[in-house]
């Protein structure tokens, strides 16, 4: 049963992961830009997210919807001034650097957190967990249960990410470089188009 649990939780974190929105196109980003481990620590960063708010919702959602309804204005509007920041820095390409052995370290450490902030100022996908967990009929899981569902969803995020990533270091060899390149300023475009999206909505929800 813990077995099936841990399955299910894994197919689920595929699921959230799999889409193309802000992390996963980060992700290709940074991975043709800065290199693999920097797309890696930008999907541990959206992993770590993704999994707050699988805990959130298996340990009940109904506790917590008043509370998201109050700040979720205020999250859509620091999410998309984020991702439309990013995606106008990255719109210019900027020749990937080496980093210092001492700064290694640090560089992952910072683009994780930086990852996960920005996975958390979107409520939708606590939304999308209950929504999942509701059609897997994985609410009502008690005892050490969810235990095993989060980490399931953990390991499939993070196992998307490291495919994801790994697909394009591997395209971004075999490619022409002007190729690469045009990807890298699309997902840039595409990062901006998010951030205005969020505005919009919160723009939306302010004068509703």
């Amino acid at each position: 049963m813990l077995f099936i649990l841990l399955a299910k939780g894994f197919l689920l974190g595929i699921a959230v992961a799999a889409p193309v929105g802000p992390i996963g196109t980060l992700c290709i980003n940074r991975t043709i830009e800065r290199g693999f481990w920097q797309g890696v620590a930008t999907g541990i960063g959206g992993a770590l997210g993704d999994t707050l708010f699988a805990i959130a919702a298996a340990a009940g959602f109904a506790a917590m919807q008043d509370f998201l309804r109050e700040i979720s204005l205020p999250l859509k509007l620091i999410g998309g001034l984020l991702i439309l920041i990013i995606g106008i820095q990255t719109l210019k390409p900027r020749p990937a650097r080496v980093a210092k052995t001492g700064d290694v370290a640090s560089d992952i450490a910072r683009v994780t957190l930086s990852t996960f902030l920005l996975t958390i100022t979107n409520p939708a996908t606590l939304f999308g967990f209950v929504a999942l967990f509701a059609g897997a009929g994985l609410a009502d899981t008690g005892g050490t249960s969810p235990f095993f569902l989060v980490a399931g969803v953990f390991i499939g995020s993070l196992s998307w990410c490291f495919m994801l990533c790994g697909a394009v270091r591997w395209m971004h060899h075999k490619l022409p470089d002007h190729f690469t390149a045009w990807i890298s300023k699309g997902s840039a475009i595409l990062l901006i188009g998010f951030g205005l999206v969020s505005l919009a909505l919160a723009a939306k929800q302010m004068w509703a």
